[in-house]
């Protein structure tokens, strides 16, 4: 990873021209540079610059700056002076925002496995340690979806929550069923989905693209419950890439349902779930003896 960050230190820095350039710094031969995964779908050496980019994202020593770009933080600035001899998951984990991207990654029973992956405990089985690794892979892809919608433009991700949605089945199979509004300035929503042919029965979307430390308060619910009131509308998605505050989340909770509430956590889970921005790229089958064939 340390190879990685000092060129996010020269500047912006375009991650294909990271990979060939950690490339040559370590003299791989051209059949090593393409040498691929087991998918055949990205090289071995991008893919590694890659997960050193995430984890350093995820560190706040880096920070993205457009598509594929990336350049260095001054937290990140800030190692670089120590004049440390590599960057590890140990040497990350002094960071909170690290901390709790690992914490956010070992929620579910697989992922209990606390240091699986980068501490090498043998206790785990072959079984636990692929499961989290692939939990630690999603938790990684679904903060990645959220930062690329909160860099994108609000119609952009006004479009993108109406296409999650009918992905989700609502609208049935309405080509036309879902749309974005909010650029038209259409009394405080952004979006709605047609729940039947005619548009008689409609659900609303209140879609604030917002940095994680700007979270959604109580007021924020009542103006989405007033525009919802104006057009007799019974149902409405409230989607924000921050959070809500406990007292949004009283405020819809009081208003008896009528508002469901999604913050980044759960988006990004939907949107991995749903494949809407994502897509797989790699399927492992685990095999096992099959005791029937030899009765």
């Amino acid at each position: 990873m340390l190879p990685v960050l000092k060129e996010a230190s020269k500047g912006e820095q375009r991650i294909a021209n990271v990979v060939e350039t950690i490339a040559s710094e370590l003299k791989l031969s051209p059949d090593e540079r393409a040498e691929l995964l087991p998918s055949g779908k990205q090289t071995i050496i991008g893919n590694r610059v890659h997960w050193a980019k995430s984890y350093l994202k995820q560190a706040g020593l880096v920070t993205s700056t457009k598509r594929g770009h990336f350049v260095i933080t001054a937290r990140g600035q800030d190692a670089l002076n120590r004049n440390i001899p590599e960057i590890n998951v140990k040497f990350l984990r002094q960071f909170p925002d690290f901390v709790e991207f690992q914490n956010r990654s070992r929620e579910d029973t697989a992922s209990n496995l606390s240091g699986t992956l980068d501490e090498a405990n043998t206790t785990a089985t072959p079984e636990e340690v692929l499961r989290s690794s692939h939990s630690q892979i999603n938790k990684t892809v679904s903060a990645e979806l959220i930062d690329r919608l909160r860099q994108g433009t609000p119609a952009f991700f006004e479009r993108a929550m109406v296409s999650l949605l009918l992905e989700m089945g609502y609208g049935g199979n309405g080509e036309d069923a879902g749309r974005a509004i909010g650029q038209s300035g259409d009394d405080g929503v952004d979006g709605v989905i047609d729940q039947d042919a005619l548009g008689v029965d409609q659900i609303y979307i209140q879609a604030k693209r917002y940095a994680s430390d700007n979270t959604v308060g109580p007021a924020a619910i009542r103006d989405f419950f007033g525009a919802l009131s104006l057009k007799k509308a019974q149902k409405g998605i409230f989607i924000t890439t921050s959070s809500f505050t406990k007292s949004a989340i009283d405020t819809a909770n009081q208003i008896g349902g009528r508002i469901v509430l999604i913050d980044a956590k759960r988006l990004g889970e939907l949107l991995l779930k749903y494949n809407v921005g994502c897509r797989s790229q790699e399927v492992l089958h685990i095999k096992k003896v099959d005791e029937d064939f030899f009765e």
